[in-house]
C-alpha cells in the first residue's frame, strides 16, 4: 500500500504493484478500488500499476467530497511516481481523472476514459436524486440503490431491483451506497466541463461498451467530438463493467495505450 499526504495534509492511499512504467487507476463509484485487482494483476508483470483508494469511497473518512477534492488526491499520488505515466479512469473516477488532465497535464503522457457520466445538458441526477437520497434517509438503502440504478443508470428496472437487493445484502457494498449517492451529487455541482476538456492535447482513449446504457455512450461521444483526435475503442459484447466480466480485454486497452505513451 502506498500512502501520501495530499496539499491539504490528508492521508491519500493507493494500492501500489509491479514495476516498470507507472499507470494511474482511478476506480468508479460504489467500489472501494478492489474491482481493479484483475486488471492491475494483468499489467502488473510490465507496469507498476497503481490503484487510488478514492477518498469518497473510505469508510475510515467521513462521506461527501468534491470532484475537486478526489482530484487533488489523485494529483497527490501521481506526484510521487516517476514519469511520464498513464492515467486511467472509469465512470465517475473517469470524471476525476479527467479534471486531474485539465488541472495538471503535464503530469501525464496519456489517458484511458472509460465511460465517464459526464453532464452534458440537465443534471446527471436530478429528481431520481431527490428520490434516492429520501429513500435512504427512510432506511431503505435498496430501495435507493434501485432508484440509481433505474432511473440515473438505465438499467432495467428488474435488473436494477435484483442487483440493488444483492448490494444492500452485503456489508462492504451496502456502506457504499450513501457515498454512491453523494457521488452522484458531486457530478452534478461539478456540471457542464466539455469546454476544459476540449484543450486536453495529450494522446487519450476513450472506451465504450456496445451493451452499456444508450445514454452513456451519448456522453461519450460528445467527449469525443470535444476531444476530436481522441482514439475510440468499442468493447464488443461488454457493458459498463467490464472491469469485472472482460478483465483481460480492459487490460490490453490500457497495455496497449501505455505501450505508444510510455515507451
Amino acid at each position: 500500500m502506498l500512502t501520501v499526504t495530499a496539499d491539504d495534509g490528508s492521508e491519500v492511499k493507493a494500492y501500489d504493484e509491479g514495476a516498470g512504467p507507472p499507470i494511474l487507476i482511478v476506480h468508479p463509484g460504489l467500489d472501494d478500488g478492489r474491482s481493479y485487482k484483475r486488471v492491475a494483476s494483468r499489467l502488473a508483470g510490465r507496469f507498476r500499476v497503481v490503484r487510488v483508494l478514492r477518498p469518497l469511497y473510505r469508510l475510515d473518512r467521513p462521506g461527501g467530497c468534491s470532484i475537486g477534492y478526489e482530484v487533488d488526491h489523485v494529483l497527490a499520488v501521481a506526484k510521487k511516481l516517476p514519469q511520464p505515466m498513464l492515467l486511467f479512469g472509469h465512470s465517475s473516477g473517469a470524471i476525476i481523472a479527467l479534471e486531474a488532465l485539465v488541472a495538471s497535464p503535464d503530469l501525464f503522457a496519456g489517458a484511458v476514459i472509460y465511460e465517464p457520466p459526464l453532464v452534458v445538458g440537465p443534471p446527471l441526477g436530478g429528481d431520481a436524486a431527490t428520490r434516492a437520497q429520501a429513500a435512504l434517509k427512510a432506511g431503505k438503502p435498496s430501495q435507493a440503490m434501485t432508484i440509481f440504478a433505474r432511473d440515473v443508470v438505465g438499467v432495467p428496472a428488474a435488473m436494477a431491483r435484483l442487483s440493488s437487493l444483492f448490494i444492500a445484502a452485503i456489508p462492504r457494498y451496502r456502506g457504499l451506497i450513501p457515498r454512491q449517492l453523494d457521488d452522484l451529487d458531486a457530478i452534478d455541482a461539478l456540471g457542464y466541463r466539455l469546454d476544459a476538456y476540449a484543450g486536453l492535447e495529450l494522446p487519450m482513449v476513450l472506451i465504450a461498451g456496445d451493451r452499456s446504457p444508450a445514454h452513456l455512450r451519448e456522453r461519450l461521444d460528445a467527449l469525443g467530438r470535444a476531444v476530436p483526435h481522441a482514439e475510440r475503442v468499442v468493447l464488443h459484447g461488454r457493458g459498463h463493467d467490464a472491469n469485472v466480466r472482460a478483465p483481460g480485454d480492459l487490460a490490453r486497452i490500457i497495455e496497449r495505450q501505455a505501450d505508444k505513451v510510455l515507451s
